[in-house]
This record gives structure tokens, sequence and C-alpha cells, in this order.
């Protein structure tokens, strides 16, 4: 009896929990090694391609460029991609997207080392890696929410989402390693081979998954009329979304959110540590490296209960601490409290995206998941190129702290005024 009591003692451990997904789960090793190795590679390329074109043409310009030919096909594929999810093999659809990402990396990286590579062939090579990106992103939101069972979703979605930021500490590090010590090209090389072992890792889930569920009878097979009426089936996706309040009116909100968030974010809080208050660079990589602990803090907290009530109120309070750590930054009296909003910033973000990812998970029919996941990322990144575009104009207009402190504000606007809404204030 002593060493049963123990056991449960230890399973139901606030750290223990994480465990569990990889006890009761034979697929969840495979999606969680694959996309962790994948996004390793991703996050090296994110460094070293600004490096290259400014290599290359010495031109902002080009970079911004570069940036949308990469996100003008991803966003487009989106809608496409949710409809192809829902039809056919997710898994399957995942090893092609990896197969043709590896291609892709592979010509780029081949073609920077024997010094051959332009920037017209590197507007097509990442706009097809933009749009495989695309394919790519709602089938893995539709296996993930398979595999994430509910016994194992929240410490299954924390724990990836700690690993993803932990990554995110790495990845540009070894990036900047690659080119300063060896070139851009084997940059592109490792994140070539990144997605062959993401594929290896795939074709293991595939295979953990037809075991899982071959005891079962196998489903019907799928009418006719519904493989091939995309408009009845973009519908489809919609009317689940109306169905929940919490899913809509979050999407429509987040749609401006992220555009206030993201603008600030990427363009001009690197301009607010270098040139506003004139500190070391070091200093800004300190704040990112922050970020990245912040968000890790909160997914370990968030991780370490099965069930939270009261999700609603803290998804959005979530959001609000950020857009307020946002909004302080501007008047940070040094850099130990600039990296602190940074932390708090990255912690804010990460309560507010777990519950967002597992209230997904919860609410959604998996038939119908990759429509309304390529629904929610077509609304999170089809404006965000607006808004870079808005905030860098509006920031050279009227000075960039002005700058800081509207977009910050009105994100925090919009979301108090979300709150207002019961549906979302009573969340569950």
């Amino acid at each position: 009896m002593i060493p049963a009591a123990s056991s449960k003692r230890k399973s139901q451990s606030p750290l223990g929990r994480f465990a569990e997904p990889f006890a009761r789960s034979k697929a969840f090793p495979y999606l969680w090694l694959g996309h962790i190795i994948s996004f390793l590679g991703s996050s090296v390329t994110m460094v070293i391609l600004p490096v290259l074109v400014y290599s290359l043409t010495g031109s902002t310009a080009t970079m911004g460029m570069v940036m949308a030919v990469y996100m003008l096909p991803n966003v487009i594929m989106l809608p496409i991609s949710g409809y192809i999810v829902d039809r056919y093999d997710r898994v399957k659809i995942m090893i092609t997207a990896d197969v043709a990402r590896f291609a892709v990396m592979g010509a780029i990286a081949a073609l920077a080392l024997s010094g051959v590579l332009t920037i017209p062939m590197l507007y097509v090579l990442v706009g097809l890696y933009g749009l495989f990106d695309g394919l790519f992103r709602p089938a893995y939101s539709a296996v993930q929410a398979s595999v994430f069972t509910p016994e194992i979703r929240v410490a299954a979605n924390s724990l990836s989402q700690m690993s993803i930021q932990t990554i995110r500490l790495i990845g540009p590090s070894l990036g900047g390693l690659l080119v300063t010590h060896l070139s851009a090209g084997f940059g592109f090389g490792l994140d070539a081979l990144t997605y062959l072992l993401s594929l290896v890792c795939l074709i293991y889930l595939r295979k953990a998954l037809l075991s899982a569920t071959q005891p079962q009878s196998p489903a019907p097979p799928v009418p006719d009329t519904a493989s091939t009426d995309w408009k009845a089936d973009f519908k489809e996706g919609i009317a689940v979304l109306r169905s929940h309040p919490w899913l809509w009116i979050t999407i429509l909100a987040f749609c401006f959110v992220n555009i206030c968030y993201s603008g600030v974010s990427s363009i001009l809080l690197p301009w607010l540590f270098k040139v506003h208050h004139g500190w070391d660079s070091y200093v800004y990589g300190l704040a990112v490296t922050f970020s990245g602990v912040g968000a890790i803090l909160a997914g370990l907290l968030y991780g370490m209960r099965k069930q939270w009530r009261k999700r609603g109120l803290m998804a959005y309070g979530g959001a609000l601490v950020s857009g307020v750590a946002l909004l302080l930054l501007p008047f940070a009296p040094g850099p130990a409290s600039a990296v602190a909003l940074f932390a708090l910033e990255g912690f804010g973000l990460m309560i507010f995206g777990l519950i967002w990812e597992i209230s997904l998970q919860d609410l959604v029919p998996k038939e119908a998941f990759g429509r309304v996941a390529s629904l929610d990322l077509f609304g999170s990144f089809a404006l965000l190129p607006v808004g870079y575009i808005v905030v860098g104009w509006l920031a050279d207009w009227i000075g960039g702290v002005a700058t800081i402190a509207i977009f910050s504000s009105l994100g925090i606007a919009c979301i108090a005024l979300v709150l207002c809404v019961p549906a979302i204030r009573k969340f569950q």
C-alpha cells in the first residue's frame, strides 16, 4: 500500500503534471519533439535572413519586401488550408509541408553557399516557404487538438509553450554564432536539417495515432458533396465560431490588439532602447530574453493546476497586464526596470495565449478544427503588415514615445471594452 500511496502523491504534485502527457499519450512526444526541432530551425532563420538581405543589398526597403513576400502567400493560404486540413489526413499534410520546406531551405542554403543567390531568387523561395508554412500551421493546430486530450490538455499546452519560449532564447544566439563564425548558408542548411528531423518525428507520430485508433471501427466515409462544397465548409467554420461568443469576439478583438501590441513590440521597442534611451545593444537582448523568461514562468505556473476558474478574466487580465507593461516602458527610469517590464509583458501574453489555445481545443469539434484554426490565424496575421506601416509612419510624424503611448492605450482600451461583455467576463 505504501508504494501506491506515494505514487498517487507524486502524480498529483504540481510539477509532476508536466510528465503526464508523456505517460498518457504515445503520440505527444513525437508531436512535441518534432515541433520544437523545426521551430529551432525557424528561429535561426529569422536571425540570419536579415543579415543575408542586408549583406546583399544594405536596403531596409528590400528587407521589408522579403517579409511581405513571405507573409502574403501565408495569409492567402490560410483560408484554403483550413478546408484542406478538415478533408484530408492532417499528419500527411504536415509531412508534405515539411518535405517542401526542407527542399526550399536546402535550395536557399545551396545557393547561398555557392555565392549565386540573388534577391529575385530569394523572393521566389521565401514566397514558397510562406505558402507551405500557411499549409502547415492549421494542420498542426488540428493534430494538436486531437493529441492534447482533456486529461493532459493544460499540462501539454503549458509544456509546449514553455518549450517554444526556451527555443526562442536559444535560436537567435545560435543563428548569430553561425553567421559570425561560418556563414548564412550554414544557418539555412541547419534549418533544412531540422525539417528533416521533424519529418522523422511526424512519421512516428502517424504510426502512434494509427495504432491508437486501430481497435476502433473505421470512420464513415465523407459524402462527395461535403468534400467538394468548399463554400459550405467555410460557412460551417464560421457557424462554429458564431456559436461561441468567446471565440468570435476574441478573434475580432485581437485583430486590432495584435496590430497595437505587435507594432509597438516589433518596430518601436528596439528604437526605444537603442535610440531614445541610448542604452547598449545588450540591454535590448537581455530584455527580450527576460520576456521569454516571464513567458516560461507563466507556463510553469499555469500548468501546475489541471483546471482554472474564471478563465475569461484570467486571459484578458494577462493581455491587459502586457499592454500596461508596454505603455510604461518609455518611462522606465533605468535598464533594470525596463527588463522587468519586458518580463511582465511576456508573462501576460503567455497567460492569454495558453487559455486561448486550450479554449479552442475545448470548444471546437475535431472535424472543423482546421477551418476554425485557419480563421484564427488569418485574423491574427492578415492586418499585421498594415499595422507595421501605420505604426512606423505615425512614429516618424509625431515621435516614437507618443506612438507607443497611443497604440498601447488603444490596445488596453479594446481589452477593457471586451471585458464589459458578460460572455467574455464570465467565460469558464
